[in-house]
């Protein structure tokens, strides 16, 4: 088997705001192994500021990866303060595994006969960016928005919902907030409160992760359904995986396979959360297509209940060419269309 790797710079289209700073532009890498003609892609995609494996010797370890891919797939915890280069090899592997031919988990998604139903992602900006973008996804059919919150003045946020209520109902659109760790722990509760008039589905990260005992007392107490989304990301032992719900028992989990170890690190967490009575669903997080692709086709096969949130594979001005597709507020994979993945090969 050979290995090797390939970086690409992806360029948002606009500037994307979120609690920790402007988005202009991404940087990935591509993890390729080929066997017998034949080439899985992965896609190994930390992100900035986020990732444990945000780290200036990113591509030295790729490039110990590379040399002896069967050893860090025989051994995954070799990577697990490696989390996104654990997720592209275990990508790769599975789509060498199926013919390289980005069918990583076949099915009746991958087949181009059934969508995922996602939510619409409301990026940080002024009232009147906010406001835009809002109403740009409903008239594209969303019928599940999520807003990112903690940027801008808090009572400006209160008026955008305030205002989405007034025109949509409980049961015409679910509206769900990602508070990306911007609250401190002696206003949360407060703040959660005065959010609950909105009837919102969840909150993501209303405070900043690593607060274990703050959050577990925020779970109790909440009027909003709390889901963990960065609290996950530096827990890579399954017994600490167990330790942490058991502690915070949140009323939901969201999982980034870049960011929690791939696949097999994902499915440990479902199943913790299960036992616990804790729901889930599947994100992306800002992947190129490669792994928007992958993340979408592994989550249609986990059957998670309600949107998922894959909807990033129009934010960039050069991504690779895909099947992918948003048809109103769900995702396909167009299997009449073809990969352009020449840039990678």
């Amino acid at each position: 088997m050979k290995a090797f790797f390939k970086s690409k710079l992806l360029i948002f289209k606009r500037p994307s705001g979120t609690s920790r700073g402007v988005l202009k532009t991404k940087k990935t890498w591509f993890l390729l192994l080929e066997n017998n003609g034949i080439i899985g892609i992965g896609e190994c995609s930390p992100l900035s500021g986020l990732s444990i494996d945000d780290r200036p010797d990113y591509e030295s370890k790729l490039k110990e990866v590379v040399e002896d891919p069967l050893k860090y797939l025989n051994q995954p915890l070799l990577l697990k303060n490696w989390p996104s280069i654990l997720f592209g090899l275990e990508m790769a592997f599975l789509d060498l595994e199926n013919g390289g031919n980005q069918q990583i988990f076949p099915s009746s998604f991958s087949k181009g006969e059934a969508g995922i139903p996602i939510n619409g992602l409301i990026w940080m900006g002024d009232k009147s960016y906010m406001n835009e973008q809002i109403k740009n996804l409903l008239s594209r059919g969303f019928h599940c928005l999520k807003m990112k919150i903690g940027a801008i003045n808090f009572q400006d946020e209160i008026e955008i919902l305030k205002q989405i209520r007034q025109e949509y109902k409980n049961e015409d659109l679910i509206l769900r907030v990602d508070a990306n760790g911007a609250f401190k722990p002696e206003e949360a509760l407060e703040k959660i409160n005065r959010l609950n008039k909105f009837n919102l589905h969840s909150i993501e990260q209303p405070i900043f992760a690593g607060q274990i005992q703050e959050m577990a007392q925020l779970c109790r107490k909440t009027s909003i359904p709390i889901a963990l989304d960065e609290e996950l990301i530096p827990i890579q032992v399954y017994q600490d995986k167990v330790n942490l719900l058991e502690t915070i028992k949140p009323q939901y989990i969201i999982l980034k396979p870049s960011l929690v170890g791939g696949f097999k690190s994902s499915e440990d967490w479902i199943t913790i959360a299960d036992k616990l009575g804790i729901g889930s669903w599947a994100t992306s997080a800002l992947e190129s297509n490669v792994g928007l692709n992958a993340i979408s086709q592994w989550s249609f096969i986990k059957h998670f209940d309600g949107h998922q949130g894959l909807g990033t594979g129009s934010l960039y001005t050069n991504n690779i060419e895909s099947p992918l597709e948003i048809r109103g507020e769900e995702i396909f994979y167009n299997s009449h269309e073809k990969w352009n993945l020449d840039e990678l090969l």
